[in-house]
């Protein structure tokens, strides 16, 4: 067995992997906590504008 071996089992693991983060991510099981994840930046935006009403108004 010689490093070109090693490389090719390497390349092989490496793309099982790869193919297992991406079912994973695609998986219907994780469509909410991922949708939830993807709005958190807009979580904010009622907060703010109620902070800017009160500022504005005092």
């Amino acid at each position: 067995m010689d490093i070109n071996d090693f490389r090719s089992w390497h390349t092989v693991a490496a793309f099982i992997a790869f193919i297992g983060v991406w079912a994973w991510a695609w998986s219907k099981r994780r469509k909410q906590p991922f949708s939830e994840a993807a709005n958190l930046p807009f979580a904010d935006d009622v907060i703010d504008a109620e902070t800017l009403k009160k500022e504005n108004l005092s």
